[in-house]
């Protein structure tokens, strides 16, 4: 019987898991799922879009600090949310010098400068919600990246004060998207180099 399945059988019989619990559950199963507080959440299946969106990203973002202090994560590495009790599979994470672990789990991070999510129907209110709440309670972080699957459409929040956000759209292929938090400039068209948008269906 696979775990994934067992990880399902088991959350009708419990209501509650501690973050040990989880991660046990996590690392034999087959599926990614997320932790919210006590709570597992099954991660919804990526598009063939979205997974283009997030690996142009990340390419790009990883080709431009090469050379820098920075590191670049994408998809697999966990984010833990101390505040909130949570742990979350952001689609990129840039950090600024060297990761802040999770305890002596070298597969979760704690610390990220930057992160950008790919927006999927099922999941986009709460990646422009909830989720933003949760990841500004994280110190260090300073620049949200919101990427529209079906149109040339970007949001950026920038940190610019303590509680204080400002928000910045781009809206067309040639737009260049100045990530100030981490001194780099990317155009709309490398972020969707291959999309096809007449894939209308998407996650």
């Amino acid at each position: 019987m696979k775990l994934q399945t067992t990880i399902q059988e088991i959350k009708t019989l419990q209501a509650y898991y501690t973050p040990e619990e989880y991660l046990e559950l996590e690392e034999k199963a087959d599926e990614k799922n997320e932790y919210k507080n006590g709570e597992i959440i099954a991660v919804t299946c990526e598009t063939t879009n979205h997974n283009k969106m997030a690996g142009n990203f990340y390419i790009s973002l990883n080709l431009a600090l090469d050379d820098l202090d920075y590191e670049v994560y994408i998809g697999d590495v966990k984010l833990w949310i101390p505040r909130y009790r949570q742990f979350t599979y952001p689609d990129v994470m840039v950090i600024e010098g060297k990761s802040v672990y999770y305890g002596q789990n070298t597969t979760i991070v704690t610390n990220p400068r930057l992160i950008g999510e790919v927006l999927s129907k099922s999941t986009k209110d709460y990646d422009r919600g909830d989720k933003f709440l949760y990841y500004r309670s994280i110190p260090e972080f300073q620049e949200y990246i919101l990427i529209d699957q079906t149109q040339y459409y970007v949001m950026q929040y920038v940190k610019t004060a303590e509680n204080q956000w400002i928000l910045k759209e781009y809206a067309t292929e040639d737009a260049i998207l100045d990530l100030s938090s981490i001194n780099v400039e990317l155009s709309l068209k490398q972020l969707y180099k291959k999309v096809n948008f007449s894939e209308n269906s998407f996650a």
